[in-house]
């Protein structure tokens, strides 16, 4: 790569993965372990010609998976080329590959979230908290939140470093859609824990009774689903590392004025 630091075949196999897993044809077993699944069984027996893009966007995961990063302008060709990349802009071409990057960084750790210990999960959810700038510190905060439970963590956290307020958090690594019920209980529980704010976390989603219901209440709730936690996550450097970094730069024209 123009970077130096990963080879060309490292990166395209890797992002064929990638794609692959969002299909639906492979699964991750565990790290770097992976197993074509029933579907990529039956795509094999249908005997294409090649598997790229345009063969994937006839599977729904794949569809929202690239919805989601990208547009329809940069759709792949069988030869690895964008139909349409000579109509945008260089920058334009950059976020997009930057929103792909993102998007595909916080599927996986949402996947990794979901494959660790529900005793990873408390610190995880503690860590984050705390570089958010709540809790105090991490030790204040571990002992505010105490002991996990049933794949989460219950308990009440400073707003701030000196304990002016306090906040009420819940997160649990639910599968299905968090549904209205939850969060009404959740709601009912903060008037035991005398708190007027709260937290409430999960690795999947929210039903849209469930966002609608905390914004008709008086108390503060802030939901904060899947697909959040891991923007959170990256934001706030939880959970990843830094690979690259690059500093777009033009002509600064008040230094050629003076001349």
């Amino acid at each position: 790569m123009p970077s130096g630091r990963q080879a060309k075949f490292d990166n395209r196999v890797g992002w064929a993965r990638t794609y692959l897993v969002k299909a639906g044809l492979l699964n991750s077993t565990s790290r770097g372990k992976f197993r074509i699944s029933e579907r990529g069984i039956e795509a094999m027996r249908s005997n294409p010609p090649e598997i790229n893009n345009h063969f994937l966007r006839q599977f729904s995961e794949f569809l929202e998976f690239q919805n989601g990063t990208s547009t329809d302008e940069t759709v792949l060709t069988s030869r690895g080329q964008d139909l349409d990349r000579h109509e945008q802009t260089p920058e334009e071409i950059l976020e997009a590959s930057y929103s792909d990057l993102r998007r595909a960084l916080a599927d996986e750790l949402l996947e990794r979230i979901k494959g660790c210990s529900p005793k990873f999960f408390e610190r995880l959810v503690v860590e984050l908290v705390v570089a958010m700038g709540y809790g105090g510190s991490r030790v204040d905060a571990g002992q505010a939140i105490g002991q996990s439970g049933d794949d989460g963590i219950d308990g009440i956290i400073n707003e701030d470093r000196l304990g002016l307020d306090i906040i009420y958090l819940q997160a649990k690594r639910w599968e299905g859609t968090v549904g209205r019920p939850v969060v009404q209980a959740f709601a009912g529980s903060l008037e035991g824990q005398r708190a007027r704010k709260g937290i409430l976390i999960t690795t999947s989603r929210f039903s849209q009774e469930a966002k609608e219901y905390v914004t008709r209440i008086e108390k503060k709730i802030i939901l904060i689903d899947g697909e959040r936690l891991a923007d959170l996550m990256i934001d706030f450097n939880i959970g990843v590392t830094e690979v690259n970094s690059y500093v777009v730069k033009k002509a600064d024209l008040d230094y050629f004025d003076a001349g």
